[in-house]
């Protein structure tokens, strides 16, 4: 995922609001800080996209939430821990 993050910071619709050296400071930080859990071999198959299933079984089996703008992961926010940016910044505000 660490790896996944590093390429889309380096879209250009994030480099032209990300600086490059903001960006490669929060990717030190969240390896330097986060923990590893490992990606379930066989997660189930949820989303439409069979590319995002992984990320979903990580965030259910890590209590954690799911930050994306990617519409078809929004699609199943109702039923799993899933939120766009907006949303995570309402929550972390409340």
């Amino acid at each position: 995922m660490l790896a996944e993050l590093a390429r889309a910071l380096r879209y250009r619709k994030l480099m032209d609001r990300v600086l490059e050296k903001d960006a490669d400071e929060f990717l030190q930080l969240l390896r330097s800080t986060a923990s590893v859990i490992g990606d379930d071999p066989g997660p189930p198959r949820v989303s439409a996209d069979p590319g995002d299933d992984y990320l979903i079984a990580l965030a259910s089996t890590s209590s954690s939430v799911l930050v994306s703008g990617d519409r078809q992961l929004l699609a199943l926010a109702p039923a799993l821990p899933i939120r766009d940016p907006a949303a995570l910044v309402a929550m972390l505000r409340s």
